[in-house]
């Protein structure tokens, strides 16, 4: 039996960012063919690609995901979509995430104030549960990934 990646569909060539856009990185996938691949997009199936971006708001403390031009609240959405996908891949063996993503980005996530000013950086909504849930995996983005998988590179 194959071991379990969850990586992030936008980097597997899925066009599923918020502008109809990918992120594909070929070398990911290549590195990984000894893996059973999880393509993950929590945002898509929920909003539809293209979709209205979202941000991390630091709202009285607490990280909250507001829809940019409507200021809509959809966290809770957001955090119903990740625990059932979870729920699906209850054990995994490695997790490759999108940096700065609002949902994936992995301590690279821009955290903003009511201002949509950056405050800090941290995880984004799906890696911050996955990092709860899959506490003895190692969360990493393309970004460590590349830097760890110098040979995959061309």
């Amino acid at each position: 039996m194959k071991k379990k990646v969850i990586v992030s569909a936008c980097i597997l060539g899925e066009y599923c960012r918020y502008d109809g856009k990918t992120k594909k990185i070929d070398v990911v996938a290549e590195a990984l063919s000894e893996y059973e691949i999880i393509p993950f997009c929590p945002e898509a199936p929920l909003f539809g690609t293209p979709r209205e971006r979202i941000n991390v708001l630091d709202i009285n403390g607490k990280n909250t995901i507001v829809t940019d031009e409507t200021n809509r609240d959809v966290t809770q959405l957001l955090e119903d979509e990740i625990n059932a996908f979870i729920k699906l891949y209850p054990k995994v063996d490695r997790i490759i995430l999108k940096s700065k993503s609002p949902s994936c980005g992995y301590g690279t996530t821009p955290i903003l104030n009511k201002d949509k000013e950056t405050i800090k950086l941290d995880n984004g909504i799906a890696a911050e549960l996955m990092s709860k849930h899959y506490e003895d995996i190692k969360i990493e983005d393309e970004l460590n990934f590349m830097k760890h998988n110098p040979n995959e590179s061309n």
